[in-house]
C-alpha cells in the first residue's frame, strides 16, 4: 500500500514529507520533481510569499543513486521565510539567542471560512496561530512532492496527468466544451491561470483584479485528466475500494475544496440517461476493446477505470483571508473585532490544480499497485504486461467468433 504523512507549519523551519510503499528500481527525476514544486507556486492572484519562497526538494532517505530502494522516502521542503519567522516560531520552551524576525503578536480573532475557531476549539488554543500555521494551504508543497513521486511511477507505464482551470468565479468554460487530454497538457505552465481559453482567461483575470480591488477573494473550479489507464483498478465490491470515492476524497481533502465531480459531474442529475451513459460499441479497427463515443462516465463505471480517460474535477472555494475582513470576535473577550488579515491570496485555484494533479496521481498510483502490486518495478512491470496478454486474448478470441444471433 502507498502511503504518505506531511509535518511543518507555514513558518516553520521545512515541511517534511514520508512516503512508504513505493517499489524499488523506479528511477527518480529530482527536476521534475521541483518542477512540480515550482508550477504549485504560481498562477494569477498569488500573494506576496510566493515571491519569497522557492520550493525544491531535497530527498533524505529511500532513493540511492537516483532509484528507489523499496524503504520509505523522506523528503524535506525548508521554508526560506523561517529567517523571517525566528522569534514567533521557535521549537524551544524559551527564545534562543539571536533568533531572527520580530515577534508577532498572539491571534485571536478568527476567519470566517478557515480552520481557526474549529481548531482553537479542537485543541484548546489560546493563541490561533497554532491552528493556521498547520491549517495552512503551504502545507499542500509536501503533497505536491509526494504525489510526484507516484506520478513518476505511473509513468513508468505510461499513465500520463493534467490539469487546467474551468472557472474562476461565475466566468466558466461552456458546458458542452470537453477539453482533450492533449489540450489541458498543451497548456504553458506559465500561463496566468492555465486555462484552454485566452479570451475567457484574460476575463478571469480582470475578475480577480476587481477582487483584489475590493479586498476580496474568489474561488474557482478546475479539471485533472489521467490517460493511458487500464481497466480494472478500484473495485465495487466494498464501498471504499470504489475508485471514484477515493478520488473524491483526495481532491475535497485540499484546502478550500468544497465539491468534486467525476466526469461530467453534477450534470448527471439534470440529464436524461439517454444522455449521461456512455454507449458501448465494437473497436473500429476490429481488434482490441471496445469502445466508447463519449465519456461522460469520467472513465470510472462502478468504482472502476473502463480504460477511458479519468477525469475529476474540483471547486474551490474564496480564500478565508481578505484584506478586508469580515465581522468576528475577539476570543479573549468574545466582542465583535474584525477577522484576523494574514498574507495570502486572491486566487489560488491554478495551484489547486497542481495540488489535484498530485493528489490523483497518488490515488491512482495506490490503485495501480494493488492490481499489478510487487516489490520492485520489475516485478509489478512483468504482473502489468501478463494481464494486458490477457485482456487483449480475451478480445481477440471473442472477434473470432459468430455473432449472436437476436
Amino acid at each position: 500500500m502507498l502511503r504518505f504523512l506531511t509535518a511543518g507549519e507555514s513558518h516553520g523551519q521545512a515541511l517534511v514529507m514520508t512516503l512508504d510503499g513505493m517499489p524499488a528500481g523506479l528511477q527518480i527525476d529530482i527536476d521534475a520533481l521541483n518542477a512540480q514544486l515550482r508550477r504549485r507556486q504560481g498562477g494569477y492572484g498569488r500573494g506576496r510569499r510566493m515571491q519569497i519562497e522557492s520550493d525544491r526538494a531535497e530527498i533524505l532517505a529511500g532513493v540511492r543513486h537516483g532509484t528507489t530502494t523499496g524503504a520509505p522516502i523522506a523528503l524535506l521542503i525548508r521554508n526560506r521565510d523561517w529567517v523571517n519567522w525566528q522569534q514567533t516560531m521557535y521549537v524551544e520552551a524559551e527564545m534562543p539567542e539571536g533568533a531572527s524576525g520580530a515577534r508577532k503578536t498572539d491571534v485571536t480573532r478568527p476567519r470566517p471560512g478557515h480552520a481557526d475557531l474549529a481548531g482553537a476549539i479542537k485543541y484548546g488554543h489560546d493563541d490561533i496561530r497554532n491552528v493556521l500555521e498547520r491549517a495552512s494551504a503551504r502545507e499542500t508543497a509536501a503533497r505536491v512532492a509526494a504525489g510526484t513521486l507516484a506520478r513518476q511511477l505511473l509513468a513508468r507505464f505510461d499513465v500520463q496527468i493534467a490539469s487546467h482551470v474551468a472557472a474562476i468565479g461565475d466566468i466558466v468554460l461552456p458546458a458542452d466544451r470537453t477539453v482533450s487530454f492533449l489540450e489541458a497538457q498543451a497548456v504553458p505552465d506559465d500561463a496566468p491561470l492555465r486555462c484552454v481559453d485566452e479570451a475567457l482567461q484574460q476575463r478571469m483575470m480582470a475578475f480577480i483584479d476587481a477582487a483584489k480591488e475590493a479586498g476580496d477573494t474568489v474561488g474557482g473550479a478546475f479539471e485533472v485528466i489521467a490517460t493511458g489507464l487500464p481497466p480494472g483498478l478500484g473495485s465495487y465490491v466494498q464501498w471504499d475500494r470504489k475508485l471514484d470515492g477515493r478520488l473524491a476524497q483526495a481532491l475535497m481533502c485540499i484546502h478550500a475544496i468544497k465539491a468534486v465531480g467525476v466526469g461530467i459531474g453534477p450534470e448527471v442529475a439534470i440529464r436524461p440517461g439517454s444522455r449521461v451513459h456512455d454507449e458501448i460499441v465494437p473497436p473500429a479497427s476490429g481488434a482490441g476493446r471496445p469502445v466508447r463515443p463519449t465519456n461522460n462516465a469520467g472513465g470510472l463505471e462502478g468504482g472502476v477505470t473502463n480504460g477511458e480517460d479519468v477525469r475529476v474535477s474540483g471547486f474551490m472555494k474564496p480564500i478565508a483571508t481578505l484584506m478586508k475582513p469580515l465581522r468576528s470576535v475577539d476570543l479573549n473577550t468574545l466582542h465583535e473585532a474584525p477577522a484576523a488579515i494574514e498574507r495570502s491570496d486572491v486566487c489560488a485555484v491554478p495551484a489547486a490544480a497542481v495540488v489535484g494533479e498530485a493528489m490523483v496521481a497518488f490515488v491512482l498510483a495506490n490503485a495501480f499497485l494493488e492490481k499489478f502490486g510487487g516489490d520492485s518495478i520489475d516485478e509489478i512491470a512483468g504482473h502489468y504486461a501478463a494481464t494486458a496478454e490477457l485482456v487483449r486474448t480475451r478480445f481477440a478470441t471473442a472477434r473470432g467468433q459468430a455473432a449472436p444471433t437476436r
